[in-house]
């Protein structure tokens, strides 16, 4: 399983949308960590950072507690700042 968390960082600098929709059509690791389809689903379109950095915590590091709360602030922070990169960006525009 550590394997699969290297992968999934490493694709996650890609894009971690396409993180997640490659680990809902091919493995069960999304499954394992959230009971209903509703929350995956909606980190897919407001938090996907969020999103991997849960399913990573309770898959591997056994839940939201020492090392997972971490890793799961940090997706969380790592959303803030990719959606406040963006709006930073409109609002002062890029030449």
């Amino acid at each position: 399983m550590r394997a699969v968390c290297c992968v999934l960082v490493l694709l996650a600098l890609v894009g971690p949308r396409l993180v997640l929709a490659l680990l809902w059509l091919f493995t069960e690791y999304l499954s394992r960590a959230f009971d209903t389809f509703l929350w995956p689903l909606l980190g897919f379109l407001f938090l996907p950072w969020t999103t991997i950095a849960y399913a990573i915590a309770q898959n591997e590091l056994g839940g939201l507690g020492g090392l997972g709360l971490v890793v799961v602030v940090l997706g969380f922070l790592a959303d803030i700042g990719v959606i406040g990169g963006g709006a930073r960006r409109r609002s002062f525009g890029t030449s």
